[in-house]
C-alpha cells in the first residue's frame, strides 16, 4: 500500500481516481487545488502525484516545481494529468520535474499501469537512497576508526602534531611518529591510491606493520632498508592495482641529522631560521608496489635549531575546482608564510580559505615537527 495524492479543480475525477486506487489498496488523500495540494504533500511526503496541469491559481507545472525543489519530497513520483499532447508541452512538463503524463479523459486501465510503474521507480529511488546513506555511514564509520589509530601529539625535543581531514570519499592517507630509542625518532606519511574503503583498509595495515617493526629482518632506523621491505611485500599485482606513495624519515637529536627517502610523495618541507626559503626534502623513487626491483635512495640533511618540518598528503594542493589556481608552489607558499607558533587550525583555515568551498577531493593529512 502507497500514499498517493490526488490534486485536480475537478470533484468528479479527484473521486473516480481515489475510487480505483483505493480498490488496489492504496491509501489517497485529495486537493482541490494547486495550493491545497502544496501544503497536503509537505504535511503526507506521498510516494507518488497525480496533479492537473491546468488549474487556477498555482497550475500542475508550478506544484510540480516546488515540490522538486525539496528535498524530502525530491523523490516522489509525479504524474501530471492533461488533455496537452503537444511534443513541446510535454517537454516543458520534464524540464519542470515531472516524472510522467497521463492523458484525458483518464483511462482507467493506463491510470492504474502508469501508477503502478511510478510506485516501482519510487521504491527503487527510496532502496538507492538507502544505500547511499548506508555506504556514507560506513565510510564516517571507516574515517573514525582511522583517526583512532593515528598518534596524539608528541612533546618534547621534538614536538610533533597532526591533522587528518577525510574526503567525502574517504581516502588512503595514513600517518605516523614513534621514538624507536632514544635517539631515532621516525616520522612517515604514507597515501594509498583509490578512494573508499578500498584505500583505507590497507593504509591501516601498512600503520600497523611499521607502527609494529613487523617487516622481517629489517631496521627501521634505514629508510632505504624500510622502503625496499614495503615494496617487496606490497606489489600492485597482488594488491587489487594499489599503490602508495611515502615519505619516511629518521631524526638523530645527538647529531641534528635527519635521513629520509620518498616514493613518489610530494616533498617535505623544512623551515628554517638560517634561509628565507623552504628546502625541500625528496628523493627520486618510484611509489610502492609499481616495480618489483625497487632501488631506494636517500638523502640526509642537517636540521637547525627551531626548525619546522611539514609532511602532508597531496589532498592539502590537488584541489577539483576549475575556477581555482592552486597547486603544490602555493601550498608550500602558505606553510612558509605561517609562523611557526601558528596553530595548525589556524593554517587550515587559510589553505581553505583558497577553495571555493571546503569540501575536499581527497584526504587531507598533515604532520607538523618542530625542533627545539
Amino acid at each position: 500500500m502507497a500514499k498517493i495524492l490526488v490534486i485536480d479543480d475537478d470533484p468528479l475525477i479527484c473521486l473516480t481516481v481515489e475510487k480505483v486506487l483505493r480498490r488496489d489498496g492504496h491509501e489517497v488523500m485529495t486537493a482541490s487545488g494547486g495550493r491545497e495540494g502544496l501544503e497536503q504533500a509537505k504535511q503526507l511526503q506521498p510516494a507518488l502525484i497525480i496533479c492537473d496541469w491546468n488549474m487556477p491559481g498555482i497550475d500542475g507545472l508550478e506544484v510540480c516545481r516546488q515540490l522538486k525543489s525539496e528535498p524530502r519530497l525530491n523523490t516522489t513520483f509525479f504524474i501530471l494529468l492533461t488533455a496537452r499532447m503537444a511534443i513541446q508541452d510535454r517537454i516543458d512538463g520534464l524540464n519542470n520535474g515531472a516524472d510522467d503524463f497521463l492523458s484525458k479523459p483518464v483511462d482507467l486501465g493506463e491510470l492504474k499501469a502508469r501508477v503502478g510503474a511510478g510506485l516501482r521507480l519510487h521504491q527503487l529511488n527510496q532502496d538507492l537512497r538507502l544505500q547511499k546513506q548506508r555506504l556514507e555511514d560506513e565510510l564516517s564509520e571507516a574515517a573514525a576508526y582511522v583517526r583512532s589509530l593515528l598518534p596524539v601529539p608528541m612533546q618534547g625535543e621534538v614536538a610533533v602534531e597532526a591533522r587528518f581531514i577525510p574526503s567525502s570519499q574517504l581516502g588512503g592517507d595514513c600517518f605516523d611518529y614513534f621514538w624507536l630509542d632514544a635517539n631515532h625518532l621516525v616520522l612517515y606519511l604514507l597515501d594509498v591510491s583509490g578512494h573508499g574503503l578500498g584505500a583505507a583498509l590497507p593504509s591501516v595495515i601498512l600503520l600497523n606493520r611499521l607502527r609494529s617493526q613487523s617487516l622481517p629482518e629489517v631496521d627501521f632506523r634505514q629508510p632505504d632498508a624500510v622502503l625496499t621491505a614495503l615494496n617487496q611485500s606490497f606489489q600492485m599485482d597482488s594488491q587489487n592495482q594499489k599503490f602508495f606513495t611515502i615519505w619516511y624519515g629518521v631524526y638523530q637529536p645527538h647529531s641534528r641529522q635527519l635521513t629520509y627517502a620518498s616514493a613518489g610523495h610530494p616533498p617535505a618541507v623544512l623551515l628554517t631560521q638560517t634561509s628565507e626559503a623552504p628546502q625541500l626534502l625528496r628523493t627520486p623513487n618510484f611509489p610502492i608496489g609499481m616495480v618489483e626491483e625497487l632501488e631506494v635512495y636517500c638523502s640526509t640533511t642537517t636540521v637547525p635549531a627551531h626548525s619546522t618540518l611539514y609532511l602532508y598528503s597531496d589532498g592539502a594542493y590537488d584541489v577539483q575546482h576549475a575556477s581555482l589556481a592552486w597547486g603544490l608552489e602555493d601550498f608550500i607558499r602558505l606553510l612558509a608564510e605561517a609562523q611557526p607558533q601558528t596553530d595548525l587550525d589556524q593554517l587550515l583555515d587559510r589553505l581553505f580559505a583558497q577553495f571555493e568551498d571546503r569540501s575536499l577531493s581527497d584526504d587531507l593529512a598533515l604532520v607538523r615537527a618542530n625542533f627545539k
